[in-house]
């Protein structure tokens, strides 16, 4: 399997190129805030041939580069119904102090082509399977990938802005819910093996081993803590 992902645009946001192998057909996950160049030099550097965009969640440090890049492959894009709005509102995403910063310098808009995801549904894309689950708390339609082992391949799993190395997302922007991103991290999270490879929306990779160990609030869900209790660690991303 071939995964090329690099940081994009002012927030690092990663964006990830996802084949069988080079030279075959990809899905390219979250491409956000001026992607759209390095989107289109890995597909040039690796020989591939997008069939879809999908999304983890709306906000626009992870959606600014949908529309060209689906323009450039006419290939449809797929988000959760509940952020799909963010696509041509992303103002009302984050608020108004943060978006009027953003709307003089970004184009808003839906692709031609969008399809809905739907918890627990499996997308079979370019001769893989992703599995789909709403994880809602940093915003209400934030969804998680995960992909299967293979052969000598751990499981990998997309957690956009759910998890991160030693922290989680911010939910202090509307639609963000710190008791309900707890909730997701604890269902969708602690059940995956210690040797899946968490592939987050900032932020360098980890395994869900290492988070149970050492991320803070992986350890509160685990210890059944509740939100009450509100460990230190930085937050990234919008």
């Amino acid at each position: 399997m071939l995964i090329a992902g690099f940081p994009a645009g002012a927030w690092g946001t990663n964006c990830y190129l996802v084949a069988p192998a080079a030279g075959e057909e990809c899905v390219i996950i979250d491409p956000g805030h001026q992607a759209a160049d390095g989107v289109a030099e890995a597909v040039k550097k690796h020989r591939l041939k997008p069939v879809a965009v999908v999304l983890t969640h709306g906000h626009i440090d992870h959606v600014a580069s949908v529309v060209p890049v689906c323009g450039a492959h006419d290939v449809p894009a797929w988000i959760h119904p509940e952020d799909r709005y963010m696509m041509s509102d992303p103002e009302k995403a984050l608020g108004r102090s943060i978006g009027q910063q953003l709307m003089g310098e970004l184009t808003v808009g839906e692709p031609d082509d969008v399809k809905e995801l739907a918890d627990g549904g499996k997308l079979a894309l370019a001769g893989m399977e992703f599995a789909v689950s709403h994880a809602p708390g940093h915003t209400k339609g934030s969804v998680t990938f995960r992909m299967p082992e293979q052969a000598d391949i751990p499981p990998v799993f997309f957690s956009g802005d759910l998890l991160f190395a030693g922290s989680i997302g911010r939910t202090d922007l509307p639609g963000g819910d710190h008791a309900e991103i707890l909730r997701s991290l604890e269902r969708v999270c602690l059940p995956l093996d210690d040797s899946t490879v968490v592939l987050s929306g900032h932020g360098p990779q980890t395994t869900i081993g290492q988070e149970r160990a050492t991320n803070p609030f992986m350890r509160q869900v685990a210890a059944g803590l509740g939100a009450e209790a509100q460990p230190r660690a930085p937050r990234r991303g919008m």
